[in-house]
């Protein structure tokens, strides 16, 4: 299968079953990668060629970013493979690119302790900001969640 047959069917899938940031994150990636292989036959396309586009695309990138595009063309070409019932490995099954784009160790996040909550609560100033912490420590809501609330919403339609 041709490399731009492959990426025209696969964009033809994006676009029914992802949201627009998704597929707008793939076309950027494609545009990279088929200006490199053009007129190439996907089983022709080695795992090393592979890696070295994606060095290439992502060498001052973050490790998510880079973990993220390698995600991308492998989920390519998985689906082609599926879809179209190639007799071939998908090229992204390798060590070398699944150890080279190895996603990120998530940091633990500090969690305060009660009475720093508190304290903070206690020693702010202004009624608006004191609800907001309260609000947000006592009920678990997020601040976006809270900008959004407005006195009429403390009461129902009907009473």
């Amino acid at each position: 299968m041709m490399r731009k047959e492959a990426i025209t069917l696969f964009k033809y899938y994006l676009q029914l079953n992802h949201k627009k940031r998704s597929i707008e994150s793939y076309n950027s990636l494609f545009d990279k990668f088929g200006a490199i292989y053009t007129q190439r036959q996907l089983k022709d396309i080695s795992h090393n060629e592979i890696f070295r586009f994606l060095e290439n695309v992502t060498h001052n990138h973050s490790k998510s970013t880079r973990r993220l595009k390698y995600a991308q063309i492998k989920a390519f070409y998985n689906f082609i493979i599926d879809r179209r019932s190639l007799n071939m490995r998908n090229p992204c099954n390798t060590p070398l690119l699944s150890k080279a784009f190895k996603a990120p160790k998530n940091t633990l996040r500090k969690i305060l302790d009660r009475e720093t909550i508190e304290e903070m609560i206690y020693n702010t100033r202004s009624h608006r900001d004191r609800l907001i912490l309260e609000l947000q420590a006592r009920c678990g809501l997020r601040i976006g969640e809270l900008l959004k609330i407005k006195v009429s919403n403390h009461y129902s339609q009907g009473t």
